[in-house]
């Protein structure tokens, strides 16, 4: 008796209460607007409407707002059900397994080279790309015998490599995708009713349908072998369940844009009061999901009484980033795993001595730097830039290598080398060859950092670097803290740092969005660029680190060496493990803090030099320095040079270069260590 008691309570408060919750937050939702109405008036005018600007007001923008926020709420919710079902991933959803980004993707080039084929929203398009997302995530994931943090890690870099494609179409072609900044941070912005319209038919019959599919999901969440035996085709359920999780996340991603984490708070909310069969899951998940987004979109508003509509995106990302790194932290407890071995990626290729491998290096780059200094929107012209340096016939040409040209090739070199160093410290002190400061959150803080340096507290240039400092300070201790509970796993610190960096991109997207910073301005920076640097930022924010930085850890390189030998063998050689892990991880923070306020967020360049160092000079940190120092100026050199001369005249920010590199290479890396 107490136990049926129990279970009519519980189910009163989810869906009762839900229910409750949701009419209220409706109604809050609806008053919020430059106008206040009364109470009455909103109520008159849903029940019985008359001819006022007031009741216009409520019926045709505000309503409808509400109305959509709680069909993509639920669609969204339905869908992170379904993914984590059939994928056993309990970090499954839309947003962590890249759908999101594939299926804006395929509406940004849709609407750029295709616009005939938008039609009815563009659906069939994000449906396209968000069927083929999911089959590349879950094929590259390792499909049945993938696990779910291997699964959740392919989706997110998957989301890195669609994000930087987007971007770079977005400022390529500012004029096509107007408007879409704000779509693309997921708003619930509707001007009438066409968008729920749409929507609606696709959301009920989906949802629907897989009401009518629950038992068999049921019986799927057994494991495929008990529901085979048990008759069911689990080809079958499987395909139709994914496709209808697909088409929910494109209709409302086709709507109101991609909105993260929904998918993951609201399942999770339910199954942690104790709801297992898909049934009673799938109606409270959508309640709840409703519930969730409408939260947000009224935080929103009361967050910015401007009314200038921050993305409600990322307001779901502030609560649902939090989330992800609390689900991966229980995941992490639960499965007792350990992380043991070294930090290479693979055996040594060459192993050169130093005195061979930096002359060619510095060769290499020099001549990168002769090249780079005579390419320009007229194509390469060494014979104009010879003349111009030491003919002196063009003077103009001479100013503009020196003062143009020349320095910000110097930006790249220097900022590539600090990135390189910070990404070889971060991968030692962790003994994760997945560490690099974008991976696990310290760019995206340095950030935040910076940008709430230049808009929020409008002081001069001087500060940024000290902003981008703090930011970067606050989130490594962070990290860290979260890193010490995680035991430093690998691939667990690196998800972890994903859901920061997606903490800290949120951050961002409201600051953007509130300074009112241009849209290709906003995107360019957040990239990370070279554009229009020079004298300026290496005096400012690269010389001096170069010059303190790096002989200091030069001098303390040899513990990295001892750290890689594991933590118990570290002490037994007298190493103080915490303390020398938080000087050099420490060390490591400052040196990405000053990259970023030198040239934006840049990533990869951390992860991948370090490990082509490796190839070539060993395992050995001493040696690996330098050389890594190198590696990443060349890594960073180059991409400035084919951001200048790829698409001449127009410029591709030189981090999403990097970063069209680094995320497939950050793949190959994951599938290659079968994590």
């Amino acid at each position: 008796m107490n136990q049926l008691y129990k279970k009519v309570v519980v189910g009163a408060l989810t869906f009762g209460g839900g229910s409750i919750l949701l009419c209220l937050l409706t109604f809050i939702h609806i008053n919020q607007g430059n106008v206040s109405l009364p109470l009455s008036t909103v109520v008159q005018a849903i029940v019985d409407p008359a001819n006022l600007i007031e009741h216009h007001t409520v019926r045709v923008l505000r309503l409808p707002r509400a109305v959509i926020g709680i069909l993509a709420g639920g669609a969204l919710a339905i869908s992170g059900v379904v993914l984590q079902t059939v994928t056993k991933n309990p970090l499954a959803s839309a947003s962590t397994l890249g759908i999101h980004s594939g299926t804006y993707f395929a509406v940004i080039v849709t609407t750029i080279y295709m616009p005939f084929a938008l039609a009815a929203n563009g659906i069939i398009t994000a449906f396209i790309g968000g069927i083929l997302t999911f089959g590349f995530v879950y094929i590259l994931s390792g499909g049945n015998d993938a696990t779910p943090v291997r699964m959740v890690l392919a989706g997110m870099i998957v989301t890195f490599l669609f994000s930087s494609l987007t971007s770079m179409l977005q400022i390529f072609y500012e004029n096509e995708t107007q408007g879409l900044f704000l779509w693309g941070s997921g708003t619930l912005v509707q001007n009438d009713w066409n968008g729920v319209q749409f929507s609606l038919p696709f959301v009920a019959g989906a949802f629907l349908l897989l009401l009518f599919y629950a038992p068999k999901l049921d019986t799927l969440a057994l494991g495929d072998d008990v529901a085979t035996a048990l008759g069911q085709n689990i080809r079958s359920v499987k395909l139709v369940s994914i496709l209808a999780a697909v088409l929910l996340t494109s209709v409302t991603v086709s709507v109101v844009g991609p909105i993260g984490f929904v998918g993951l708070v609201a399942p999770h909310l339910i199954k942690l009061i104790g709801y297992r069969t898909h049934f009673p899951l799938m109606i409270g998940s959508f309640l709840w999901g409703a519930n969730v987004l409408l939260l947000a979109d009224v935080a929103a508003r009361i967050i910015d009484p401007s009314f200038s509509e921050l993305p409600v995106g990322a307001i779901t990302a502030l609560v649902g980033s939090p989330w992800l790194i609390w689900l991966v932290l229980r995941m992490k407890q639960a499965s007792n795993t350990k992380e043991t071995g070294s930090i290479l990626a693979g055996k040594v290729a060459v192993n050169l001595p130093l005195k061979k491998i930096i002359p060619i290096l510095s060769v290499i780059i020099l001549a990168t730097v002769a090249v780079s200094m005579s390419s320009g929107n007229y194509g390469f012209e060494p014979l104009v830039a010879y003349d111009a340096l030491f003919g002196g016939t063009n003077e103009f040409m001479r100013g503009f290598i020196i003062d143009s040209r020349l320095p910000r090739s110097l930006v790249a070199l220097l900022s590539g080398a600090v990135l390189a160093v910070s990404g070889l410290i971060f991968q030692g002190v962790l003994r994760n060859p997945l560490a690099d400061p974008s991976v696990i959150g310290i760019t995206s803080g340095a950030g935040v950092g910076a940008l709430a340096t230049m808009y929020f507290f409008s002081v001069s240039a001087f500060w940024v670097p000290i902003g981008a400092m703090t930011g970067a300070f606050v989130f490594f201790l962070i990290v860290m803290a979260l890193g010490a509970k995680a035991e430093f796993h690998p691939t667990t610190l690196a998800l972890l740092g994903i859901g920061i960096s997606a903490f800290g991109s949120a951050l961002i997207q409201i600051m953007v969005v509130q300074s009112e910073l241009g849209v290709a301005s906003a995107l360019t920076w957040l990239s990370g660029t070279t554009y229009a640097r020079g004298w300026s930022e290496i005096l400012q924010f690269l010389l001096w680190p170069i010059l303190i930085f790096i002989p200091l850890l030069a001098f303390y390189i040899k513990n990295l060496d001892v750290l890689s030998l594991g933590d118990e063998a570290a002490r037994g050689l007298g190493l103080h493990v915490v303390y020398v892990r938080f000087q050099l991880a420490l060390l490591a923070t400052l040196l990405a803090a000053c990259s970023v306020a030198a040239v934006g967020s840049i990533g990869f360049v951390g992860l991948i030099a370090p490990h082509f160092s490796r190839l070539l000079v060993g395992s050995a940190n001493q040696k690996l320095l330098p050389v890594t120092m190198l590696i990443g100026g060349f890594l960073l050199v180059v991409a400035d040079l084919f951001s200048r001369t790829l698409l001449a005249p127009n410029e591709i920010p030189s981090g999403i270069l990097v970063a069209l590199i680094g995320a497939p290479y950050f793949l190959w890396l994951m599938k290659r260590r079968s994590v």
